[in-house]
């Protein structure tokens, strides 16, 4: 018998995702909040809103009810932007089998609580022994048109890893485990902040020299803040911390490097986020990533001029200098 998988989101990356699962022959049902992607799918078997030109597999259904899209199934992946995570979940609640696994796919932090979506997803659904989460270098654009792709799953229990290890593998997607799943977590969540530093000093034209400078320096920010929380360092050293790093910071399918690219150009950020069709989580994020910096008394100077060009009216040349101005220290403490 099919595995029964419910996918909740039909964004880019939960559509790719469900359309992964639909062709290993799962039965896959995909929950969409809005209808227009939901009969997209259905009549013309193509994500036209989130993943246009994709054919997706005949045998992946799309619903707007979510009762109907968590008839028992097995695994429940959740791909929701990270601030609508806790409301849908809440939802979802009453129908997530208490033998389901869940997964998070998305990478953010809640504004107000601070936490981690594996958190939030623990809040409204318990058992937190059967959350895990997958992350790791992966635009949804390529994973869908068949681009060979390696991700990491994680959880706290290595045999919940290890089964969504299995559920998600296939010809191009290589999936490795991990039981960090702060780290791995943490990872995804601060590259996409540093994404937006990066494109900012790419679109003010700073050159190469910098755009690796940011990324060295962006790294040692993150391994600073997930040392502070509890995670391991090897953790940064892969798919989910450097990996994910210079996917999202130097790949142009990037959405929040294009947010920096056009601020560092001399856009206005409401006008950058108002074109813009998918959330770019850096932008939200940064302010969570700032708070969690301060409580947990962590120095993140990159995260710092990202909050003040994004929210502080700082002009993204005034960025460089501030950095550049700073007291000379050791490259490693």
């Amino acid at each position: 018998m099919a595995v029964r998988a419910g996918v909740i989101g039909a964004g880019s990356w939960g559509t790719a995702l469900a359309a992964l699962l639909a062709g290993k022959g799962y039965a896959v049902t995909i929950w969409s909040r809005g209808s227009e992607v939901a009969e997209a799918i259905n009549d013309a078997h193509e994500n036209s809103v989130y993943l246009p030109g994709v054919k997706l597999p005949d045998s992946l259904l799309a619903t707007t009810d979510l009762a109907a899209a968590l008839q028992d199934p097995e695994l429940v992946l959740a791909v929701v932007p990270s601030h609508a995570m806790r409301e849908t979940m809440q939802k979802a609640a009453a129908y997530v089998p208490p033998t389901s696994l869940v997964v998070s796919a998305s990478k953010g932090i809640e504004d107000d609580s601070l936490a981690t979506m594996h958190a939030v997803i623990a809040d409204c659904v318990g058992c937190p022994e059967r959350i895990g989460v997958i992350s790791g270098p992966s635009f949804a654009a390529e994973l869908a048109a068949g681009m060979p792709t390696v991700v990491v799953a994680a959880a706290a229990d290595e045999a919940v890893a290890e089964r969504i290890q299995g559920y998600f593998a296939a010809a191009m997607l290589r999936v490795y485990r991990s039981t960090d799943v702060v780290g791995v977590e943490l990872g995804g969540v601060v590259k996409n902040v540093m994404a937006i530093a990066t494109g900012v000093s790419d679109g003010l034209g700073h050159g190469l020299n910098a755009r690796a400078a940011t990324l060295t320096r962006g790294l040692a920010e993150i391994v600073r803040l997930g040392l502070a929380m509890g995670a391991r360092l090897e953790t940064f050293s892969g798919l989910a911390g450097v990996g994910d790093l210079l996917l999202t910071c130097t790949g142009d399918l990037s959405r929040n490097r294009q947010v920096g690219l056009r601020l560092g150009r001399g856009e206005k950020l409401d006008d950058i986020v108002a074109s813009m069709r998918m959330v770019a989580e850096g932008v939200r994020n940064t302010k969570a990533v700032k708070r969690l910096a301060e409580q947990e008394g962590v120095d993140m100077p990159i995260v710092d001029v990202t909050h003040k060009v994004l929210y502080e009216g700082m002009a993204p040349p005034r960025a460089l200098d501030e950095l550049f101005g700073r007291s000379l220290k050791p490259e490693f403490r």
